[in-house]
């Protein structure tokens, strides 16, 4: 049995980088755009420096309907493996975008009643989704989960595109086992791994800890 992914998002200091990349995740997650997790490119290729990405780990750049420019500013200064769009970025807008870039795009699906037909919109556009929780006056990290009983029409939908599906909204090490019970390609976490708006080493080794359980019980 695969082990579920996991991506630690909202690193917001040099010492966030230092404890994530310290980890075993797969995905460092970093936010670009007007939020209280965001970074400076220019800054975050000196802590990247100071505190290089594992081997196998990849760096993820979250942006909220940026301008395809914004985007580039970014790559000129940083290494990015993936782009993650948290907003409500368009087919014809991606498109575009990927004229530009060669490497991954995510779209972010914000769940709700229409969220499973909006994924189908974007099928054969992105290369990836991370379902997150629709809450009013936050694009996300807003530490509240959706409803997990949806979880498998999004997993079979990614699965019949072909591509990964993240599960992100109010995920906790006490709450991730029920979670996994779903059997998600992947997850992406944030406040549920902080303490005083910082990572926090001990929530992110307990959340690790929950998710290689529950794969040695499956």
């Amino acid at each position: 049995m695969k082990t579920t992914k996991v991506k630690l998002c909202g690193n917001r200091s040099l010492v966030d980088l230092k404890t994530t990349t310290a980890s075993t995740a797969d995905y460092i997650g970093i936010i670009f755009s007007a939020s209280k997790r965001q970074v400076n490119p220019v800054q975050l290729a000196e802590w990247i420096e100071k505190y290089p990405l594992q081997d196998k780990q990849q760096l993820v750049g979250v942006f909220v309907n940026e301008d395809i420019s914004t985007i580039m500013n970014v790559l000129n200064n940083v290494n990015l493996d993936v782009i993650q769009l948290h907003g409500t970025e368009t087919v014809p807008y991606i498109l575009s975008l990927r004229e530009h870039v060669d490497i991954p795009i995510w779209k972010v699906i914000h769940h709700q009643r229409q969220g499973l037909q909006l994924m189908q919109t974007y099928s054969g556009v992105v290369d990836g989704y991370v379902v997150d929780s629709k809450v009013q006056g936050a694009w996300g990290g807003s530490g509240i989960s959706f409803d997990w009983e949806a979880v498998p029409s999004y997993l079979k939908e990614a699965q019949q595109q072909g591509v990964p599906c993240f599960i992100a909204g109010g995920i906790t090490p006490q709450n991730v086992a029920q979670l996994l019970h779903y059997e998600p390609f992947g997850i992406d976490v944030s406040s549920g791994i902080e303490a005083q708006d910082q990572k926090d080493y001990e929530k992110i080794t307990s959340l690790l800890e929950e998710i290689h359980r529950e794969v040695d019980v499956r």
